[in-house]
């Protein structure tokens, strides 16, 4: 079922886009599939973002329960419940995104894993895309998407940090434990992405650079167009 849903459509997508682009460059065609499955993830990161800026916002109020009713953890999860309903607010949602972006991460390990480099790859093509034979996985003439790439996995990492920078910083000031999980998280997860990055396929590692930049271009789309109605 992953096979027919996932690994698949995003096979046959990826190669259309190879046999597309001129020059038959696969970096060229990653960082197209990228914009293409950002575009229609778009709804659901809408919603993220402005979740997790509207978290922000009431931090203090969520500090002030927590300190309350710190002794009383059955009192404290209805009063937290009870803001977020006042507030309009699903803290789950900011998860969504990253939930449903999964299945296609994995789906695109796969394809790099195996689909660019096995020999009987082609296999999985449907009927009406054309078969491009040996694929070059050398992209924009020096990268080799087959192998690890410390320099675009540091690329991500600060594309990460940047993100999570961009979308803490405007925020409400927090205090106490979050305050120190949210410091901790902004540096924590671009090492994590360098660390991850420089040992995966340098393809998927560009797909992470990409989607971070294109994720960096829709905060800036929804927090701005915010500022400006606000």
């Amino acid at each position: 079922m992953f096979y027919t849903i996932f690994y698949q459509p995003i096979y046959n997508l990826l190669i259309f886009l190879y046999n597309l682009v001129p020059g038959k460059d696969l970096g060229v065609a990653i960082i197209l599939i990228t914009l293409i499955i950002r575009l229609i993830l778009y709804p659901f990161s809408k919603k993220a973002i402005k979740s997790q800026k509207e978290l922000q916002t009431i931090q203090p109020e969520i500090e002030k329960i927590k300190e309350k009713y710190k002794d009383d953890k059955e009192k404290m999860a209805p009063e937290l419940m009870a803001l977020y309903k006042e507030k309009k607010i699903n803290p789950f949602s900011s998860c969504l995104p990253t939930l449903i972006q999964l299945p296609f991460l994995i789906a695109l390990y796969q394809v790099f894993l195996n689909g660019l480099t096995k020999e009987n790859s082609n296999g999985a093509l449907y009927s009406f895309v054309q078969n491009p034979g040996q694929l070059n996985i050398i992209a924009f003439g020096f990268i080799d998407l087959a192998a690890k790439n410390w320099i675009i996995a540091i690329l991500a990492g600060l594309a990460q940090f940047w993100q999570s920078k961009m979308l803490m910083g405007g925020g409400s000031k927090q205090g106490g434990m979050s305050q120190m999980m949210t410091t901790q998280m902004i540096y924590f997860m671009p090492i994590f992405t360098i660390f991850i990055g420089g040992n995966l396929p340098a393809g998927l590692t560009l797909y992470w650079l990409f989607t971070t930049i294109f994720s960096i271009i829709q905060q800036y789309m929804v927090l701005g167009f915010r500022k400006k109605t606000a």
